[in-house]
């Protein structure tokens, strides 16, 4: 089957973006928090991509599992009919006799199709809960991102400093490219989701995923705001000037 790279998110160049922006980080603002920040991105990155192919892979081992029981179910049934006989199909045999045998073969055959169903379903659960529990992490590291652009307020400027004030030292372009490097993080971020999303069929992951890039683009939106107010501020500088 033909690749079609263009049809889903890549792992690889997510990763490739997710590096390049961690070097910018580093290089504007060395020693920053933001830049830990751009790194933990590039390890989120790079285990999302080992998750996916992990996940995507069948769990041959409780397949086979699976293939087992049902094997030992009607191995039991043929046990059952054997011990009983085809008397059990006699209409002169003893209707206390055939009772028996019909209630024995169908109780034994709703436990071989429950336990069956619960095995073979169990490979879509487990991959439902890591799927999810990965899922969480990315919303706790939005969260994260969110919290290092939370002082960054264009609008704060010139009044008097408190004591626990936070560091306002930022030019407009350093705020600027802050700002917008913390949206690139969340952007990808959701890319991540998106990743997860990609290698599974099943919709309570799939809208899990939707809710936290909804989450990155809402903290997005928030930090947008920030930068054209920024550019709002600069121009009205310009005019005055």
């Amino acid at each position: 089957m033909a690749r079609e790279p263009y049809r889903r998110i890549e792992a690889d160049r997510v990763e490739l973006t997710a590096v390049k922006l961690a070097d910018r980080v580093t290089e504007r603002f060395p020693g920053a928090g933001l830049a830990a920040v751009a790194a933990e991105l590039v390890v989120l990155t790079r285990q999302t991509a080992a998750r996916a192919r992990t996940v995507a892979r069948p769990y041959y081992g409780l397949r086979l599992l699976v293939a087992l029981v049902i094997a030992a179910g009607l191995a039991a049934e043929a046990v059952l009919f054997d011990r009983f006989g085809w008397g059990i199909l006699d209409p002169d045999a003893n209707p206390l006799d055939l009772a028996q045998g019909v209630d024995s073969a169908f109780n034994l055959f709703l436990i071989t199709a429950a336990g069956a169903w619960f095995l073979m379903t169990l490979e879509a659960r487990w991959k439902r809960l890591r799927l999810q529990t990965w899922l969480n992490e990315l919303r706790a590291f939005a969260h994260v991102v969110d919290m290092h652009q939370l002082t960054k307020d264009p609008t704060a400027k010139g009044g008097p400093r408190t004591t626990s004030s936070p560091d306002r030292g930022m030019g407009a372009f350093e705020l600027t490219r802050y700002l917008d490097y913390c949206a690139e993080i969340l952007a990808l971020t959701g890319k991540l989701t998106a990743i997860y999303a990609g290698v599974s069929q099943d919709h309570l992951v799939i809208a899990a995923a939707g809710d936290v890039e909804n989450l990155c683009s809402d903290l997005n939106r928030k930090i947008w705001q920030k930068i054209t107010i920024l550019a709002e501020l600069k121009g009205e500088e310009g005019l005055e000037a």
